[in-house]
């Protein structure tokens, strides 16, 4: 039990530094933000938990190719915020997420890559 409350408080702590960074300073925030943190931790707890290494690497993989379709999110809601407001920009980009995950995954199938 103390290990899941060390593993929720520190991974925790990752989004509560990225958020409190960020309000000091955009980007500082942003740097944090896009450090593959959770990624990390995520391995590291993995490895402790004495998974075997295919299921580790396998993480890492799966990982790169499901980070690629967040991308354009990143450049669409600062667009979308200053028409749309923060609730339907939020909406309308993890819309425009769903879609480039649903491309990416039928583009990456052809390739032998199943991302589903």
């Amino acid at each position: 039990m103390l290990w899941m409350i060390t593993k929720y408080a520190l991974t925790a702590g990752v989004v509560v530094l990225v958020s409190e960074l960020a309000k000091r300073s955009d980007k500082l925030g942003g740097l944090v933000a896009a450090l593959p943190l959770v990624t990390i931790l995520s391995l590291i707890w993995l490895y402790l938990e004495k998974q075997s290494a295919e299921k580790i690497a396998n993480h890492a993989w799966y990982t790169f190719w499901y980070v690629l379709p967040t991308l354009p999110m990143f450049l669409a809601f600062p667009y979308l915020l200053t028409r749309l407001g923060f609730w339907l920009s939020l909406i309308a980009s993890i819309g425009l997420t769903l879609a480039c995950f649903i491309l990416c995954a039928l583009i990456l199938a052809r390739f032998g890559i199943e991302l589903y």
